[in-house]
């Protein structure tokens, strides 16, 4: 049964999905761009294909082509939007095999690819199947904008499609910070981003996106006060396989990936993703962020993520190993058998939880492929963070601490696109540690 993970970004989560596929049973392969990506550096991936930043459509057509593929699982964003084109491409062509097929197999309902690229459409469509969701409006319908503006209190958020990790998302507090945020947002594609990325950080895709002329929607979302928690799954037409549940813990910025999370229940959370599989018709590997309301306890859907997300990678026990069901829905199998290593509800992330001292990380059950030394390594000193002009952009990019605690945004904000992002708990123990220094390469190693 042979997988191929698809990842535009160099994050660890789709080399760490690939291990657990390849112990269920699966045959990994990946597409990624050269030279330098997690997924080369385990031995999980039976071989990789490249990943062309300016034919990106080439890229997976060849690949799949190449493989043939029982399944394809896209491991972020963009790589969601290049399917849904590609397959647009082969149906155009009347084509009823190939890409169009598997996509259509991997994906699930061809109807629901429009509506999850979209927030607004996504949290509609969960609306109506019985999801709460926070107010929201279309910041393009310039009626509708104005009449949130004159009635919604402050602080709420400003959401760009087409965005991840907290570069799509501003809190707004005041009337003042309107425009400059929709003005930050617009400019996300424009070709002097385009070409920093390019240059400092290696990465193509952006020109792409700005030569196509990518103009991300935007909604406003009423702020939530409360915790943040996500679930992630793996369904297949319309039914949920698995689902692990988490609420954040700690994470390393305000905005920004979650770094500490704990396992939870979550029986509310599956449930949304269950009747959003449902409506939808999905199959494969997806992700709902939620904000755990302060007062009431109730979860309220803020980000649908339609690729993998954390921790969808654990294998834990049936019911919560996304990868072993997946094996058994598609083979009628059991899945290979593993060890229950993970005793500790509380997971750090690996390599997010770095910055953290040893003494935090002691708590937890610290989510690093100890048995792969190159990905180890590929992680905690990821490309192009090691070149030379990346280390000089960051350093002249970076504010001094007085800046930044003028900027500071409320205690418990909105997460971000793609990521559960905050934590609604204190978290001065785990600044007051970590602010000495983060773990060395030799001690993360032998963690």
């Amino acid at each position: 049964m042979k997988v191929l993970l698809l990842d535009t970004n160099r994050w660890a989560l789709s080399s760490r999905l690939a291990i657990s596929l390849d112990e269920a049973g699966f045959e990994a392969f990946a597409v990624c761009p050269y030279p330098h990506h997690p997924l080369r550096r385990t031995r999980a991936v039976k071989k990789t294909f490249p990943y062309d930043g300016f034919r990106p459509l080439e890229s997976l057509s060849s690949a799949i082509e190449s493989v043939k593929p029982d399944i394809v699982i896209p491991a972020c964003d963009r790589s969601v939007a290049h399917l849904h084109e590609l397959y647009s491409q082969s149906k155009a062509q009347g084509s009823s095999f190939g890409p169009a097929a598997v996509i259509e197999a991997s994906l699930g309902n061809p109807e629901s690819y429009d509506i999850v690229s979209s927030r607004h459409k996504l949290l509609a469509a969960a609306a109506d199947a019985g999801v709460r969701v926070p107010r929201m409006c279309r910041v393009e319908d310039v009626e509708e904008f104005t009449a949130w503006k004159g009635k919604e209190s402050y602080p709420w958020v400003l959401k760009a499609d087409g965005t991840w990790g907290g570069g799509g998302v501003r809190i707004i507090q005041a009337q003042d910070q309107i425009v400059p945020a929709l003005l930050h947002l617009g400019r996300m594609f424009r070709l002097k981003r385009a070409l920093k990325r390019l240059i400092v950080n290696r990465d193509r895709f952006w020109l792409r996106s700005w030569w196509n002329r990518t103009r991300p929607s935007l909604i406003a979302q009423a702020y939530v006060p409360g915790r943040p928690a996500n679930c992630s799954v793996v369904s297949w037409q319309g039914k949920i396989l698995a689902g692990i549940a988490v609420e954040v813990v700690a994470t390393d910025e305000t905005i920004g990936p979650a770094s500490i999370v704990r396992i939870v229940d979550g029986a509310a959370m599956i449930d949304a993703a269950q009747r959003i599989a449902s409506k939808l018709g999905l199959s494969g590997f997806f992700g709902l962020d939620f904000m755990i309301e302060e007062k009431t306890g109730i979860p309220y859907l803020i980000e649908m993520n339609p690729r993998v997300t954390p921790p969808c990678h654990l294998r834990l026990n049936p019911g919560h190993d996304l990868s072993g069901a997946l094996w058994s829905e598609l083979t009628r199998q059991a899945p290979a058998p593993h060890a229950a290593s993970i005793s500790n509800d509380a997971i750090a992330y690996f390599p997010q939880s770095n910055g953290l001292g040893a003494r935090t990380l002691a708590t937890c059950y610290v989510d690093m492929p100890a048995n792969e030394p190159e990905l180890v390594q590929e992680l905690l000193e990821p490309y192009p963070d090691r070149t030379l002009l990346f280390r000089i952009a960051h350093r002249l990019s970076r504010k001094p601490a007085a800046a930044i605690a003028d900027s500071a945004t409320p205690a418990s904000p909105q997460p971000s696109p793609g990521e559960p992002e905050n934590t609604g708990v204190p978290q001065s123990a785990l600044r007051e540690e970590s602010s000495t220094r983060p773990l060395a390469k030799k001690e993360a190693a032998s963690l």
